[in-house]
């Protein structure tokens, strides 16, 4: 944690801003040599909403028919095309600054995003990572899957490796920003993953309701864009001052 601005004493602010945005930033309000309050700041929250009724999911039938796979499933598998939640919240939608960060560098974080092959599905189904950052895959089955980065539309380096029961992890990173890098296995057709990489530390994924929080935004102007892999992507103008700010965003079924 570091301050940025304060002394700490009577009538005076003191701002912390975590090392990592893994954690919010904190505004701390003297009166007299005590706190008076203790509140977060610089934090944008939110709700994603779909207008529309999507089409049914629909099982995953050859999941349910593999020796392997049908025995690793709970239940009835089916497709995760729109995650809809309560009151029409929107999982899944890529939430990041598209705009408004012009000529400003950020260092990769040192922490991982993992994602997982779990039961024959990519685990999370959207992962979010940083320009730079090391992304963890794994399998967590006890079988053999392949992890095939197949093209790439910004340049980032194909692969394709195999991951057997038990193997180590592997670390990937991609320097350029896409939204989205596409995972697949191959030795499971169905089992589709998928990554938005950006420049900056300001994204994150909706929950199964449409909710998401990016923490550690400065307060200022900003373009954020909200894609979703079926309802494609929406841009709002956002202005989020010290004490934050609320954005609701809407997409429709295509």
């Amino acid at each position: 944690m570091s301050a940025r601005s304060g002394r700490g004493v009577a009538g005076d602010v003191v701002e912390i801003v975590p090392a990592y945005l893994d954690s919010e930033a904190i505004r701390i309000e003297f009166f007299g040599d005590e706190i008076d309050r203790i509140s977060v700041i610089d934090v944008l929250t939110g709700t994603v909403t779909l207008k529309g009724t999507p089409p049914p999911e629909k099982p995953i039938a050859p999941l349910m028919a593999d020796v392997n796979c049908g025995k690793a499933a709970k239940g009835t598998v089916t497709t995760r095309h729109y995650v809809v939640g309560a009151a029409s919240g929107l999982g899944n939608v890529f939430v990041y600054v598209k705009g408004g960060l012009d000529g400003k560098k950020f260092d990769a974080p040192a922490t991982k995003p993992v994602i997982d092959q779990v039961a024959c599905l990519y685990e999370p189904y959207v992962l979010g990572a940083q320009t730079g950052q090391t992304v963890e895959i794994r399998n967590s089955d006890a079988f053999l899957h392949n992890v095939n980065f197949m093209k790439s539309e910004a340049g980032n380096t194909p692969f394709n490796f195999a991951q057997g029961a038990g193997a180590k992890p592997v670390d990937k990173v991609f320097p350029k920003q896409e939204v989205f890098v596409k995972l697949q296995c191959n030795v499971h057709p169905w089992m589709f993953g998928y990554i938005g990489v950006v420049s900056n530390p300001y994204f994150a994924v909706t929950d199964k309701d449409g909710k998401f929080t990016l923490k550690g935004l400065p307060a200022g102007k900003y373009t954020v864009a909200f894609k979703h892999l079926k309802a494609g992507e929406v841009t709002q103008e956002v202005e989020v001052k010290d004490s934050g700010a609320t954005v609701a965003a809407t997409l429709e079924v295509k």
